[in-house]
C-alpha cells in the first residue's frame, strides 16, 4: 500500500497518454456481406442505373437501406455503384456473382501504378488506401495511374495472394464495421476498366456521387423518425415540437433538392451534373447535420444509451457525412455558380 497520498501525475500522465492512443481493434460485421449474399441472391442489388429515367427510384432504395444501418449502405451503394461503372464502360459481364467496392480516394502516400500491360491485363504496384469494405467483398474497382499520369479504373480480385491488406489505421467507432483498410500490391493483376481518364470524365461520375447523398439522407430520416415519434406522446414538450419542425424543414430541402437532382440527371443523362450534384450533396449534407443537432438535444441521452439502431446511426452518419469535403466542396461549388448566368435562384 502506498503511504503517500501524493499523485504521480507525470505518471498517470503517461498511462492516460498511453490508453487513449490504443489502437482500435477492427469490429466487422459478419452478418453484412451474408445479407449482401442475400440481396444479391434475391436481384435486389439490380437498381435502375441513373440517367435511364428512373434515377429516384434508385436513390430511394438507397435511401431505404440507409436509413436500416450505414455500413451495410457503404457495402451496397459501392456494390451497386460498381455495378453501374461496369455497365456504363461496357464490360457489364466481368460482374459475375461477387460482390464489388470502388475505392477511388487519391492520398498523397498511396498511389497505385500501372507497371505493365498487355491488352486489358495489367500489372500494379504501390498501394491503394481508404479501401472501405475490403475485408468483406470480393472485387473492387480502384483508380491507378499509366506511365502518362492518367488515371486508369481497374478491376481487382480483393484476395489475390500478390495484394497484402494493412489494418490498423481506422480508428473511429462510427463505420467501424466497414472499417478501410489499405490494399498494398506488388505485381498485382488486374483487369483494366474503359479508357485512361474514363473514370472522372464518364456522366456516372457525377450521378453516382448524388447516391451517396440519398445514402445520407435516409439515415438522416430515420434518425428524425425517432423524434417524430417521440412528439406523439404526452411526453412532448414545446421544445421537442421545435425541434421537430426544425427537422421537417431541413428535410423537406433536402428531399426537394434530391428530387429535382434526379429529374435533371433523367433529363440530361450525359451531361456533367457536376453543378447540381454539388449543390445536392451541400443540402443534404447540412439537412442531415442540423437533424443530428436538433434531434439530439430534443432527445436526450435516452436513445443513445438503450436503442442500439439510433445508437448506431447517430455514430456513423458523421463520419460518413465526412466522403464529403466541407468546405472544399462548398468552393467548388461557388466557383460554378459565379460563372453561370444570373437566375438560378429564381421561384
Amino acid at each position: 500500500m502506498n503511504n503517500d497520498p501524493t499523485i504521480d501525475s507525470t505518471r498517470l500522465a503517461s498511462l492516460l497518454r498511453a490508453f487513449g492512443e490504443r489502437s482500435q481493434a477492427l469490429h466487422l460485421d459478419p452478418e453484412l456481406p451474408n445479407l449482401m449474399q442475400a440481396l444479391q441472391a434475391e436481384a435486389l442489388d439490380e437498381l435502375p442505373l441513373p440517367g435511364k429515367g428512373q434515377t429516384l427510384q434508385r436513390w430511394q432504395v438507397l435511401a431505404r437501406i440507409g436509413g436500416c444501418d450505414l455500413a451495410l449502405a457503404k457495402l451496397y451503394e459501392g456494390h451497386t455503384d460498381a455495378l453501374a461503372i461496369l455497365a456504363e464502360c461496357g464490360v457489364a459481364h466481368l460482374a459475375g456473382d461477387g460482390l464489388w467496392g470502388v475505392w477511388a480516394a487519391e492520398p498523397p502516400d498511396a498511389r497505385a501504378r500501372i507497371v505493365a500491360r498487355d491488352g486489358e491485363q495489367v500489372r500494379l504496384q504501390g498501394a491503394k488506401a481508404w479501401c472501405s469494405g475490403a475485408l468483406q467483398i470480393d472485387r473492387g474497382l480502384i483508380t491507378a495511374w499509366t506511365a502518362d499520369e492518367k488515371p486508369q479504373l481497374v478491376a481487382i480480385d480483393v484476395s489475390h495472394p500478390s495484394q497484402r491488406v494493412i489494418t490498423g489505421s481506422w480508428q473511429a467507432q462510427g463505420m467501424a464495421a466497414t472499417a478501410s483498410v489499405t490494399l498494398a500490391f506488388d505485381d498485382s493483376p488486374g483487369i483494366a476498366v474503359g479508357a485512361p481518364g474514363q473514370y472522372l470524365s464518364r456522366p456516372g461520375f457525377w450521378q453516382g456521387g448524388a447516391g451517396i447523398a440519398a445514402c445520407w439522407y435516409g439515415a438522416a430520416a430515420a434518425i428524425a423518425d425517432y423524434l417524430r415519434e417521440h412528439c406523439r406522446t404526452p411526453r412532448a414538450d414545446a421544445h421537442a415540437h421545435a425541434h421537430l419542425g426544425a427537422v421537417d424543414s431541413a428535410l423537406l430541402g433536402a428531399r426537394t433538392a434530391l428530387r429535382e437532382c434526379a429529374a435533371w440527371i433523367d433529363a440530361h443523362p450525359v451531361a456533367d451534373a457536376s453543378y447540381p450534384v454539388r449543390r445536392t450533396r451541400a443540402q443534404v449534407e447540412q439537412a442531415a447535420e442540423q437533424v443530428l443537432h436538433h434531434v439530439g438535444r430534443a432527445l436526450g441521452a435516452t436513445p443513445f444509451c438503450r436503442d442500439s439502431h439510433f445508437a448506431r446511426l447517430n455514430v456513423d452518419l458523421p463520419v460518413y457525412l465526412r466522403q464529403s469535403h466541407a468546405e472544399r466542396d462548398l468552393a467548388a461549388l461557388g466557383q460554378q455558380l459565379a460563372q453561370r448566368p444570373a437566375g438560378d435562384w429564381q421561384l
